[in-house]
């Protein structure tokens, strides 16, 4: 992906469609220009479903952690020691732990969702696919910029870059950064209190050195510091009718926070939910061109350092509030050789080595839910993981405009669950056995592409995919929780195709699916009696997803810019017994008892949203000569979604449409750029995410409606 873009605002109009290499290359990626980012407002994670078809991106109970679902695939994963089913890069480095990625997502030059098994050309082997995102590099000329974007609730969102050559045309530099503060739209009932304030600051430096035109070394560091306040959860199921709760409309919400838990973590005693994070990274590449073959070299170190409050239960009660604390590390090697382009066999070999190091601490305040509990609880736990890969991938040009595709990786990865101890204080201190899970497995490719016309290539590929199994490390009362889960492994068949039907005018992509699933990883239930339901990994032995995806840009008329991404999927268990995580709380409300109750989900469909649309309509004009505007809407549909199996009622996420609109002005020739803009205009009020926690059955609400203004100069 090559970065061009100076720019932190939109300053040109499109006059032509971009990734035109792209349309050459059989997959159903979606590639995203830095200007579609700013123009609907993707500054998140989060955001990310707005610009791509059959993604999901949810955060962790409101949190800044988040999950990822591509096509189906992904995993619910609280306690982030886990490998997400979708990766996540920057730069070509991958991050294993998904929080590593957070506040990033600044100084953007392009970013590609690409779905399906990966790990056959770069980077770590997966079965749901990568997200990639690639920051602006330094440039040889001397530019800079900043924007300020204020909005509804005090939001601010300060962007600013300087760039340019150090002494000599051989060597460059880039500093990024962003601030983001307030916006927080919830509020206590019960005090006034608000919440959900941002409050975060990165930066991001590059070093840009070429000693001679056939070789290239960058050296980039970063830094995140996250203080921000969460989304707190919205309760729509009580378990406990002893413990109470007010109907809350829907942006308020409870949260409590006792003196006993303030000691025992050592945070201050007015502490909202929030959390407490820093992140930073460092990554040295360095390539060299042979003339046959360019080798790279990309070496990368990762660290977070986690402090996070949320109340699980979102009341006022002591019955699920929980502080955490992480330590983590990742120290990843790539190393590759890829051939010249466009010879009649392009190939790249290459490897791939991980070191993860993690420590964790959680604390829970459980003081309220009595008689089941009634006390502090602290698990703390080490986990040390490698992985090891090595991947190989061929395009072998046939006649006829033919080229045939393979690719093969092999991973072997080794993670072991160390010490972990649960102590409830004034109770009793539990010490379980050490757990470990490996994976030694083939993964590969297999397609052939036609390329009918100049303009028109269609594609079809088989692919498996694997990913690495793990273990459960969240509250643990029993040794059984910490049984691993097993790897997961789906075989993809895909054909597609890319099409510029009118050159410049009218471009449609499209590819139709169907995995074949294996042992899927998904975060189910443990029931321990006289205790209650608790989180815990399993698989499911068999099931299948299928689905249909196009994307496509159309500009029918002078002025006139419209996009459109469609996702349709179905997805159906064949072979899964689990416990009902809805039987049994009914169970718990009528008997006050806790006991397991299994049921058989062959059949039953999936945990997915069926339909997702997003796009949007740009009328782009210049006048008086001097200046452009550009006036557009954008929207996202996403259907309802069961959040555990066989899910209904409180358990199923309800569909929503979402609409935003701006307007921006700029000269055709100068420095400024400004935006007038507004999320979700209708006021619409929906939910992103839900789960379960101790006494209630919760779900996180969705941002009302954000009006604002943006303003941005260059050089």
């Amino acid at each position: 992906m090559k970065s061009g873009s100076e720019t932190l605002t939109v300053t040109t109009a499109r006059r032509r469609f971009h990734f035109t290499a792209a349309q050459h290359e059989a997959d159903a990626t979606t590639h995203i220009t830095a200007e579609t980012l700013t123009r609907q407002g993707v500054v998140s994670l989060l955001d990310l479903p707005r610009v791509a078809p059959n993604l999901t991106v949810q955060s962790v109970n409101g949190t800044g952690t988040t999950n990822f679902f591509l096509r189906g695939i992904g995993l619910n994963d609280y306690t982030q020691n886990n490998m997400s089913s979708v990766l996540v890069y920057y730069d070509d480095v991958a991050y294993p732990l998904a929080r590593m990625a957070s506040g990033m997502m600044f100084d953007i030059a392009g970013a590609a969702v690409e779905p399906g098994p990966v790990g056959f050309s770069h980077g770590q082997a997966d079965t749901g696919g990568e997200v990639a995102f690639h920051t602006n590099d330094p440039t040889d000329d001397w530019h800079g910029g900043v924007s300020q974007d204020i909005a509804s609730y005090a939001r601010s969102r300060t962007n600013l870059f300087v760039s340019g050559p150090i002494v000599t045309d051989k060597l460059s530099f880039r500093i990024a950064g962003q601030t983001m503060q307030g916006g927080g739209w919830q509020t206590n009932p019960s005090n006034g209190a608000h919440l959900g304030d941002a409050n975060l600051g990165a930066l991001r430096a590059k070093l840009r050195w070429r000693p001679e035109e056939h070789t290239e070394i960058m050296l980039s560091g970063h830094w995140v510091q996250d203080d921000s306040e969460v989304v707190a959860a919205k309760p729509v199921v009580n378990f406990l009718p002893s413990r109470p709760y007010p109907s809350l409309t829907y942006q308020q919400a409870q949260w409590g926070y006792n003196t006993r838990l303030a000691r025992l973590i050592g945070r201050p005693a007015n502490l909202k939910p929030s959390e407490h994070n820093t992140m930073w990274g460092a990554d040295l590449k360095a390539s060299h061109d042979f003339g046959f073959a360019t080798l790279r070299s990309i070496s990368a170190f990762e660290t977070e350092r986690v402090g996070e409050y949320t109340d699980q239960d979102g009341t006022l009660w002591a019955t699920g509030d929980n502080y955490r604390n992480i330590v983590a590390n990742s120290f990843s090697q790539e190393l590759r050789l890829e051939s010249r382009k466009n010879r009649p066999l392009d190939w790249v070999i290459g490897a791939y080595y991980d070191r993860v190091r993690m420590t964790q601490q959680s604390f829970f305040d459980f003081t309220d839910y009595v008689p089941t509990r009634g006390y502090l609880q602290e698990t703390s736990f080490g986990q040390n993981q490698q992985t090891f890969s090595q991947f190989v991938h061929l395009a072998y040009k046939l006649p006829y405009r033919l080229t045939l595709i393979g690719g093969l990786t092999h991973e072997a990865d080794d993670r072991q669950l160390l010490d972990l101890r649960t102590v409830q204080f004034g109770r009793r201190s539990l010490q379980f056995q050490s757990t470990g899970s490996n994976m030694n497995q083939f993964a590969g490719t297999l397609g052939l592409q036609f390329q009918a016309t100049k303009d028109v290539m269609t594609y079809f590929k088989v692919s498996r995919g694997m990913k690495p199994g793990g273990m459960t490390a969240n509250n643990t009362v029993v040794q059984g929780q910490l049984d691993p889960f097993k790897p997961e492994t789906v075989l993809a068949y895909e054909l597609g195709f890319k099409a510029d039907l009118i050159p410049n005018r009218f471009r449609l992509n499209a590819a139709a699916f169907y995995y074949d699933y294996h042992d899927q990883q998904y975060l189910g239930t443990y029931v321990v009696p006289s205790y209650g339901p608790l989180g815990r990994f399993d698989n499911i032995p068999k099931s299948e997803i299928w689905g249909i995806e196009f994307n496509t840009e159309i500009n029918p008329i002078r002025h006139v810019y419209l996009t459109q991404n469609f996702g349709y999927l179905r997805s159906k268990y064949q072979r899964f017994q689990a416990i009902n995580a809805a039987a049994v709380n009914a169970q718990y409300a009528r008997t006050g008892i806790w006991a397991p109750i299994y049921t058989d989900y062959a059949g039953t469909e999936g945990m997915n949203p069926k339909l997702t649309l997003n796009g949007s309509g740009d009328y782009r004009i210049a006048f008086l000569k001097r200046y452009e505007g550009e006036a557009g809407i954008d929207w996202n549909f996403r259907s309802a979604q069961s959040m555990v199996p066989g899910g209904t009622g409180p358990y199923q996420l309800p569909a929503y449409f979402l609409l935003g609109a701006h307007l921006t002005v700029h000269p055709l020739k100068g420095p400024w750029t400004a935006t007038l803009y507004a999320s979700n205009i209708l006021n619409r009020e929906y939910f992103t995410t839900s789960s379960q926690s101790t006494t209630t059955y919760f779900r996180i609400p969705g941002p009302p409606r954000f009006i604002g203004g943006r303003i941005g100069l260059t050089y």
